[in-house]
């Protein structure tokens, strides 16, 4: 049996690729959008992809399985468990897999479990190596089980607006775990998500574990009753990205084929104006300390780093077209980063990019940049003891019920523009998360909604408090 797991670091996502070598078949379970990969690992090893399959309905990412299917030529199988409203809307060509359905790739066996809580009609995949055992090796749990801690089962609620789901999934996600306390030990887990991951609470960062470590070391399977298990599963939950409600929709549905990544069209730094002029959104792909420093006005910032497809779920809209502006230096390598990062969530109406020369012909054109003002701790602390302040923490909501500033509302960055009648415009505005990051794509936002007098805190709790300030919580 060949094995090889796959894992993207930004969407904190893995795939699995499972072969059979005596007869050249191969199995791909939980694939993105990038399937290139997956085609050209089975090459690598005399494979030819013959099985496609998914462990449920993702929130996270583009699935891929639609598409590597069409790009190999292969046999979908999915989840036929769940409820009416979240059946494959593509299945027509696939084969349906409910409880205990088992199929083949070679001498490799892989059996359907209904786990049914993170999503209705999640499966996991016991793996059996025939060829050399008459027991299973390990199980593919996908959001069910993770190293440490379970799938939650509030995003139905929370992403795709199916009201009064969410107490019912924990309690089917309790008895889903219940399930693996009958099987053995010494099965090897391997979860569709690590450690930074919205699916879940509180994932590990190892990227397999063993059923047995598990048992003993994962909190739910703790001795606690059904009524704790709900209570514990649904307490502190982080808030899921917008994007998470329309990647299941599209997941579901079926979502549009690729037929690969493509660079998107370079535009002449001249038609920057006309562009932003239209109304157009133009992200800033720079790192957060260049933007701040010098930056076209009506841009946002959004730096191209681990966090860029998190931070663009939340704020591009899917339904409008938008451009980007990259580094010059290894200018396209960054641009296809971006825009594969963009297309695995589905963002899809890239229109286009501008280099950041188009700083330097902004100025050319007799314009100003742009740029964040930063505010010290000392100012800022007297500021708002006399009131000149107002003062907006856009960290997240656990974060900000956990410690923050005294006074400080809470108006989180994916909710920014939502709630920007909250913020004030009578006095200076002092926008902090808890490094800068955030908070400098707050500014950005603002300033391109008009706001003048807005003002960047990039200090840390731990300084606040270091300085003898107090905290609230």
């Amino acid at each position: 049996m060949i094995f090889e797991r796959f894992y993207d670091r930004k969407l904190a996502q893995a795939s699995y690729l499972i072969g059979c070598g005596a007869t050249g078949e191969a199995l791909v379970v939980d694939p993105n959008r990038d399937v290139e990969q997956y085609v050209r690992a089975a090459e690598s090893e005399g494979l030819k992809i013959t099985h496609v399959t998914e462990t449920h309905i993702h929130a996270d990412f583009v699935s891929g399985a639609r598409e590597l299917a069409a790009r190999t030529d292969s046999k979908m199988y999915l989840s036929d468990e769940g409820d009416a409203d979240w059946k494959y809307g593509f299945a027509a060509d696939a084969e349906l897999l409910r409880d205990g359905d088992s199929f083949t790739v070679g001498n490799i066996r892989i059996d359907a479990l209904h786990t049914p809580g993170h999503t209705p009609e999640h499966l996991c995949f016991i793996v059996t190596d025939t060829a050399g055992a008459d027991r299973p090796m390990g199980v593919l749990t996908g959001d069910c089980i993770f190293v440490g801690d379970v799938g939650r089962p509030d995003l139905l609620e929370k992403a795709a607006k199916v009201e009064g789901t969410m107490e019912a999934s924990a309690r089917q996600l309790y008895h889903s775990v219940q399930r693996f306390r009958d099987l053995p030990d010494y099965l090897q887990v391997w979860p569709g998500h690590g450690a930074g991951s919205a699916c879940g609470r509180s994932l590990g960062a190892v990227p397999q574990s063993s059923l047995g470590y598990e048992k003993l070391f994962n909190w739910a399977f703790g001795q606690q009753s059904e009524d704790e298990f709900v209570r514990s599963v649904l307490t502190d939950q982080p808030e899921p990205p917008k994007y998470f409600g329309q990647m299941k929709t599209m997941n579901r549905d079926g979502p549009p084929l690729l037929g690969g990544f493509r660079r998107p069209w370079r535009f002449a730094e001249s038609r920057l104006t006309e562009v932003l002029d239209a109304g157009a959104l133009v992200i800033d792909t720079r790192l957060s300390s260049e933007y701040a420093a010098a930056h076209i006005p009506g841009t946002i910032s959004i730096p191209l780093n681990r966090s860029f497809p998190n931070y663009a779920g939340w704020l591009v809209s899917y339904d409008r077209d938008f451009y980007l502006i990259v580094e010059e230096n290894n200018c396209e390598d960054f641009v296809d980063e971006a825009a594969r990062d963009l297309k695995m969530i589905g963002l899809d109406r890239l229109a286009g990019y501008f280099g950041s020369k188009a700083n330097e012909s902004w100025v050319n054109g007799g314009r100003r940049l742009g740029e964040v003002e930063e505010i010290t701790l000392d100012a800022l602390a007297a500021g708002l003891g006399s009131g000149e302040l107002a003062v907006i923490d856009v960290r997240d909501p656990n974060e900000w019920k956990w410690e923050h500033i005294p006074g400080a509302p809470n108006i989180p960055l994916g909710y920014l523009s939502d709630r920007i009648q909250e913020v004030e415009a009578d006095r200076p505005v002092v926008l902090h998360c808890e490094s800068g990051a955030r908070s400098t794509i707050a500014v950005s936002l603002l300033q391109a909604q008009g706001f003048s007098n807005i003002l960047n805190f990039t200090g840390s709790m731990k300084d606040w408090k270091n300085a003898g300030h107090p905290l609230e919580n």
